[in-house]
């Protein structure tokens, strides 16, 4: 089974946008000051020998922990399988692992999402589905907005008949501080065509997502 790369318009809408909003980024050297900044306002010395390399660490980290900002969805679902023998039923891909960092507390979010679509011709290499999650979760999100963008990616782009979309997460931002609720969990779900239309699909897609 052959792969079919196929050329979508380079400039998307999201591109375009991300272009046109996207801030100046501050040098290595003022985002190391800023975590020094930080280091002081928390009460602790950056001077002091275990936290002198911190700066360093933490503005590396930052930039593999928010590589989603310089990453296209477009580029990643762009790569798909035409010749399917006239498969075109469910294609689900059940609990994989995220993390990403909520926009209100910048604190982690640890969670499981399930993807599925119904294809309407070419179909994705199933690690893409994974790539996917892994571009928006890699940025600064709220839960809700992140299961509709993976949704909403792979409907403009693949033109399935239907996407759906399971996230169940644990935010630190709702363990560590505020009501301290240690172990609650948030399950947002996103559908787009027959999956939105056709209670019978979507029936099908939670017993998929949910039988263990």
């Amino acid at each position: 089974m052959d792969a079919i790369v196929k050329n979508f318009p380079a400039g998307g809408q999201e591109q375009v946008k991300d272009k046109a909003q996207q801030p100046i980024r501050p040098t290595q050297q003022e985002a190391e000051e800023a975590v020094r900044t930080l280091l002081r306002w928390a009460g602790d010395d950056p001077a002091r020998e275990g936290l002198l390399d911190t700066p360093t660490r933490v503005a590396k980290a930052y930039r593999e922990l928010f590589a989603g900002y310089e990453q296209s969805y477009q580029e990643v679902l762009g790569r798909t399988f035409e010749e399917m023998s006239g498969f075109d039923d469910i294609v689900l891909v059940r609990d994989i692992p995220f993390f990403s960092h909520c926009e209100h507390h910048m604190l982690p979010i640890k969670g499981m999402a399930t993807v599925a679509y119904l294809p309407n011709g070419p179909v994705l290499g199933l690690s893409k589905i994974a790539r996917v999650i892994e571009i928006f979760g890699r940025r600064l999100q709220t839960q809700e907005n992140m299961t509709a963008q993976i949704a909403n990616a792979i409907q403009d782009t693949l033109k399935p008949r239907g996407v759906a979309v399971l996230i169940e997460a644990e935010h630190m931002c709702m363990e560590m501080r505020g009501v301290q609720k240690q172990g609650s969990r948030t399950l947002t779900t996103t559908f787009t065509g027959e999956f939105k239309t056709n209670p019978t699909e979507q029936a099908r897609f939670f017993t998929l997502a949910r039988n263990r």
